[in-house]
């Protein structure tokens, strides 16, 4: 397999955990960097101010504390990684930033505590993976 880029979608949960350690070490083997993603639930665009403005910050300070663990395990094993968290849909996202970040393999827990776990409904998974170019590993 040639692989120059991995994406790592994370939730917090102990499979994105599991997930964060065998992409840790495919990072490691491969000598290639990691796409560190936190999906987070998106901003409604009806809600008005200044609703929508503490939404956003009550979601972005859920999803750093989601990132910080993950940015610590990456920086202690020495991987070099770029850190993403984007709004929407968890199937989307993980689409199109597998596309703009020209990842090659995709590493995600099979279940989680966000919408991760809803990714991997049969719907949900089939929407996902029939628009990836690319394998995943879950």
């Amino acid at each position: 397999m040639n692989v120059s880029r991995i994406l790592l979608p994370v939730d917090g949960s102990p499979f994105s955990d599991a997930a964060a350690d065998m992409a840790i070490d495919l990072a490691g083997n491969y000598n290639v960097p990691i796409v560190l993603l936190h999906v987070r639930k998106p901003v409604p665009t009806g809600l008005g101010q200044p609703n929508a403005e503490e939404l956003l910050e009550y979601l972005t300070v859920g999803a750093e504390a989601v990132m910080d663990h993950y940015r610590k395990r990456l920086e202690n094993a020495k991987i070099e990684f770029t850190d993403l968290v984007i709004g929407g849909d968890v199937a989307e996202v993980i689409a199109n930033v597998c596309d703009v970040e020209k990842c090659d393999l995709i590493v995600i827990g099979s279940k989680g505590k966000s919408d991760l776990e809803g990714l991997f409904s049969v719907p949900s998974r089939t929407r996902c993976c029939t628009r990836l170019p690319v394998p995943f590993w879950s």
